[in-house]
């Protein structure tokens, strides 16, 4: 019995090749374990933006973009409540995992700021900015959608529609801004000096 046990030892560990990451303890061993991570990290991640996007609003000088941005905070404060519902509908409480991704890409937000002077180029700045996060919710959104699907969660993947489709929307929103307006000024500007 003793060498059956051993055996299996040896495999195990033979199993996990050098470079290869060693998962945590409680790391997800199924799909909807990821879906639930997922939703955890979105979550956070939604929340951050209820309190990142009014700063960006501040700084902008575009009212196109300032319009953009403050209606896609109101679109954010319900992707909060609609992710509390995705929860309820696979009968798990809302919970909030940090997300890094996120931080980064907020805290890379910031640095625009320090790094531009107040007009239309800090403008272009903030899209550049806010299409990087938005990206970032596409590309969430729907892996997240997809798993929901998979997994036969038909309320979460209307719900995660829902808000991927408002992602994608905002996205275009801040792209018709950079390109109709802001980008051109923000080169006028430099051709005048």
């Amino acid at each position: 019995m003793k060498t059956t046990q051993n055996k299996k030892e040896t495999t195990k560990k033979e199993t996990v090749k050098r470079g290869v990451t060693k998962p945590k303890s409680n790391a997800a061993a199924g799909l909807s374990e990821l879906f639930e991570d997922g939703l955890k990290d979105i979550y956070w991640a939604e929340k951050a933006l209820t309190k990142a996007l009014p700063a960006m609003a501040k700084n902008a000088t575009s009212a196109e973009l300032i319009d953009a941005i403050n209606n896609h905070l109101t679109e954010t404060e319900e992707h909060v409540t609609r992710l509390e519902k995705v929860f309820d509908s696979i009968g798990k409480k809302a919970a909030a995992k940090k997300c890094d991704a996120m931080e980064g890409l907020i805290e890379e937000g910031k640095g625009i700021l320090e790094e531009t002077e107040i007009g239309v180029v800090r403008d272009a700045g903030i899209i550049a900015a806010s299409q990087k996060i938005e990206h970032y919710e596409i590309a969430t959104y729907g892996t997240l959608r997809q798993f929901a699907e998979t997994l036969g969660y038909t309320e979460a993947v209307t719900l995660l529609e829902q808000t991927l489709d408002e992602e994608k929307g905002a996205d275009k929103l801040l792209t018709e801004v950079a390109v109709n307006a802001v980008n051109l000024e923000a080169a006028e500007v430099e051709m005048e000096e």
